[in-house]
């Protein structure tokens, strides 16, 4: 069993979702928001921090499971400012992490979009249809705490399918390497598989 956290940054609004991952299953923890009420951006970066550091000593104290964190990359927005702002709690959301001694994954939004939909330029609504339903959600969640959610469930998934891949090529002899964010079979192991 492992608790994976999911965060998705924002400079008002900072999302996050935690799942319990068993086998091929997952379990809905929790969900929320950390909501900055200043309009200084340095108390906002603090209060992302302590807000993620709260909710990772809770768990690391109630829960004796590995917990495992993933985060939303950032994008390219138009605007600078709002790119740099996003880059700031994003840097306060990794720094927290990091600090309680989680390893933090990084996911673009397509990768999250496709390993949750199935599509990676799907819509908002359809991501948060689809967490719910995976989750099996009665209420829906708010919009920034399903993206948090959808960051877990792309973590669980893509941890999944590196560790088959490394028990499959273990099994058979071959060795795996991480390519491009992604887990691949070694170039000797693809020759000698063609042959």
């Amino acid at each position: 069993m492992t608790l994976i956290i999911g965060i998705d940054p924002g400079s008002r609004m900072t999302g996050y979702g935690i799942v319990r991952s068993v086998g091929d299953g997952l379990t809905f923890m929790d969900a929320g928001t950390i909501r900055t009420d200043s309009m200084d951006m340095p108390v906002r970066i603090g209060q992302i921090f302590d807000g993620i550091t709260r909710i990772v000593q809770h768990y690391q104290k109630y829960y004796d499971e590995p917990i495992h964190s993933a985060i939303e990359q950032v994008f390219m927005a138009t605007n600078p400012d709002s790119a740099l702002k996003l880059g700031q709690a994003r840097g306060a959301a990794i720094a927290s992490l990091s600090a309680q001694g989680l390893t933090v994954s990084e996911y673009t939004a397509r990768q999250i979009k496709q390993a949750v939909c199935g599509y990676g330029a799907a819509d908002k609504e359809q991501v948060t249809a689809m967490v719910c339903r995976l989750l099996a959600l009665d209420v829906v969640p708010q919009a920034d705490a399903a993206d948090g959610l959808a960051c877990a469930i792309c973590h669980a998934h893509s941890s999944h399918s590196m560790h088959k891949l490394l028990g499959n090529a273990a099994l058979k002899g071959r060795s795996v390497s991480k390519k491009k964010g992604r887990w691949r079979l070694s170039e000797t192991d693809l020759l000698t598989q063609k042959k």
